[in-house]
């Protein structure tokens, strides 16, 4: 039976480089994936572009990541499939070609898949946000970019024209990582048993380390071998989409029922209906057998036909945040704390502050749990007091840094202020969701060689 052998690459923007090297260079890997977005990257990418026109409009570490892993890759042959195109996956595609050619690898063809951005019609195309129920047309003053999630269907269609690496814009992440099952065993996209599948197992792929280990330890309770040394996990497909989940030997971490079950209901709100572009999953008849040290199998993951449409990231500007923060510590930390909350509170007054929502939190003692937090805690030896406010406009949001700034010579004693060597506002991007039907949105696909 043929078999089919996916690493990981990453499991978000800021995620490690190390393990994918390491999967490149020792992992025996087909495709090697790299999932590389959160629900604001877009947005955030979009704003980033407005303001610095030098931005290329990809992942920031896409130079970094290829570096690393193509040497390994062009070694093994093995493809790669990636979303770090954010809003300009030809760029990001002409970059690797760049780094193919540094390498003196010529004729590899790299393909950018192009479509889920649909800013200039999304008000037309949708009707009501998912959050509220109210109109999308509401965000139409506020509107910074709209992508859709597109699924394996257009990966797939590169692979076919003979693409060695895909690099796409916004994809759902498991689909990353089905689209190879699909190519290489012939699924139909209509086959929602053999899809339910393969979006299922890249679920348990698209969080990287966290299935082998990563956000699991808890010292004591669950406790997990070299966290330092966390490999990137593998995943063994067969053609019938039963798999084994594992990881290189020699890693720290651990694939084990545990770290498994937690990964499959990350983010899954409705086990019997995980919703993707490709497939709905049912999660409720999987099967899962430790076979070995680091190996699980993984069978039984059940599918449904896939809805008529997909779902549409809205990203709009809503403000900014000020933050600042101040520190106090020995014998009477706390008291000393809520005296300078006191100030700021009454100096806020003073400046006018024009906040939606003002927080003065103690790091450490109330900046989690809130009102919720006992009141019979012990005394507290040193206390971060974090200050923050959330404001229409940037000047606003300037005042806190501004007040917190003051109480260094204008607080109260042992005041510990750090000196502040970076912007203390930012803008706030906020995230909705909306509907479209899937017709509508349409990928395109341009190959590159080096």
């Amino acid at each position: 039976m043929k078999r089919l052998r996916i690493g990981s690459g990453s499991a978000w923007w800021g995620d490690r480089v190390e393990p994918a090297r390491l999967n490149a260079e020792h992992g025996d890997l087909d495709y090697l994936c790299f999932e590389t977005m959160a629900e604001a990257t877009v947005s955030a990418a979009q704003v980033r572009a407005r303001r610095d026109p030098d931005f290329p409009g990809y992942d920031t570490y896409l130079d970094d990541r290829m570096q690393a892993v193509l040497p390994g890759c062009i070694k093994r042959g093995t493809k790669i499939i990636s979303n770090q195109g954010w809003i300009n996956p030809d760029g990001a595609a002409q970059r690797v070609t760049h780094w193919l050619r540094e390498l003196g690898a010529r004729g590899v063809k790299v393909a950018a898949v192009s479509g889920s951005v649909i800013t200039d019609r999304v008000l037309d195309l949708t009707d009501t946000i998912l959050e509220n129920g109210k109109p999308t047309s509401t965000l139409k003053d506020s509107l910074v970019s709209a992508e859709a999630y597109l699924g394996a269907e257009p990966i797939v269609e590169a692979l076919r024209q003979g693409a060695q690496i895909v690099i796409t814009g916004r994809v759902a992440d498991p689909s990353l990582f089905m689209a190879p099952m699909m190519h290489e065993f012939g699924w139909d996209p209509s086959d929602h048993v053999r899809l339910g599948r393969g979006i299922g197992l890249g679920h348990l792929m698209e969080c990287g380390s966290q299935v082998t280990g990563g956000y699991f330890p808890d010292p004591g309770f669950k406790d997990m071998p070299e966290p330092w040394n966390l490999g990137f996990p593998i995943i063994e497909v067969e053609e019938d989409g039963s798999a084994v989940i594992t990881k290189l030997p020699g890693t720290g971490g651990a694939v084990n029922l545990m770290t498994v079950k937690e990964q499959i209901f990350y983010e899954v709100h409705d086990p019997a209906n995980y919703l993707t572009p490709d497939v709905v999953v049912d999660f409720t008849t999987t099967q899962l057998e430790e076979i070995g040290p680091d190996r699980v199998r993984v069978t039984g993951i059940g599918g449904k036909p896939r809805t008529p449409t997909l779902k549409v990231s809205i990203g709009c500007m809503e403000g900014f945040i000020g933050e600042d923060m101040f520190f106090y510590a020995g014998p009477g930390a706390l008291r000393r704390a809520k005296l300078a909350k006191q100030i700021l509170e009454e100096r806020f007054k003073i400046v006018g502050l024009d906040a939606e929502e003002v927080r003065i939190d103690f790091l450490g003692l109330n900046a989690i749990h809130g009102d919720a937090t006992p009141k019979d805690l012990p005394e507290p030896y040193e206390i971060a007091v974090r200050v923050a406010a959330r404001t229409k406009t940037r000047a606003e949001a300037v005042k806190v840094g501004r007040e917190v700034d003051g109480m260094a010579v204008s607080g109260i004693a042992m005041t510990g202020k750090r000196v502040p060597h970076q912007d203390r506002t930012r803008e706030i991007i906020g995230v909705w969701s909306s509907l479209v039907p899937r017709e509508k949105v349409q990928s395109s696909i341009a190959i590159y060689e080096s």
